[in-house]
């Protein structure tokens, strides 16, 4: 029975891939910073871990407790939706350290067994805004247009040993706390000419009219990373994301 650990379960898209997994028939080790069992349904086949990706000793308790591995998801991340010239460089330190180096300190910790073995598959979860530039969001995005780098160069490496390497673009999505989690690090509604572009922001991540993304949607593209050799590097999930792929090219 194969095993995946996936990071930042406590909610959207990490909890559902994790149900998804498990559904599937598949030990989940399921991490996030403070673990909640009740989150996901009652298995055999589930361990809950405290993993918080920041945390060096973190990671290597997460990593000595796992074992054998198949699957590696790198889900957990935090979302901040600042003007460049405002955002603190505290917000935008923890952005880097979470989305970037938090991602390259769990590959590297699991990478050694992968590549000793000849096998196993790391897939990192970036975001489809690295896709074409938008306003508010310019370190969230670098910090995501670093994990798509970061990922595809450790594809050409990991070749060689057999390891596969994905990134998964998800689109806008309601459904997650990027929202919630963003709101405390947002500044400029006091500055007169930034204010109507935050609340057009605001108002466009509210709004669930249009093309959205499902945690569903990015936890298919997430099963399709791990089971199917022929995916590709880069899978969008959910309709805007396919869409903004399409006019990437």
């Amino acid at each position: 029975m194969p095993t995946v650990l996936v990071t930042g379960c406590s909610s959207g898209f990490g909890l559902e891939t994790a149900k998804l997994f498990l559904e599937k028939g598949w030990n989940v080790i399921a991490t996030m910073r403070q673990p909640k069992a009740d989150l996901l349904p009652v298995s055999d086949n589930l361990t809950v871990l405290p993993l918080d990706v920041t945390d060096p000793d973190s990671i290597r308790k997460v990593v000595e407790h796992v074992g054998d591995l198949d699957v590696m998801v790198n889900n957990a991340g935090i979302g901040a939706a600042v003007p460049i010239e405002l955002i603190e460089p505290d917000t935008a330190r923890l952005l880097f350290e979470t989305n970037t180096l938090g991602t390259l300190a769990t590959i590297q910790a699991i990478l050694p067994r992968f590549r000793e073995r000849r096998g196993g598959t790391i897939i990192n979860v970036a975001s489809s805004a690295t896709l074409k530039p938008l306003p508010l969001i310019g370190v969230y995005r670098a910090s995501k247009a670093a994990v798509n780098a970061l990922t595809e160069s450790l594809a050409v490496e990991m070749k060689p040993f057999g390891v596969r390497v994905h990134i998964v673009l998800p689109g806008r999505s309601p459904e997650t706390s990027f929202g919630s989690n963003a709101m405390p690090h947002l500044r400029g509604l006091d500055n007169t000419d930034y204010k109507p572009m935050i609340e057009g922001m605001i108002a466009n991540f509210r709004d669930e009219s249009g093309p959205v993304t499902h945690a569903s949607d990015v936890a298919a593209a997430i099963w399709r990373a791990a089971t199917d050799p022929s995916a590709p590097l880069k899978i969008a999930a959910g309709e805007d994301a396919v869409q903004w792929m399409a006019e990437a090219g």
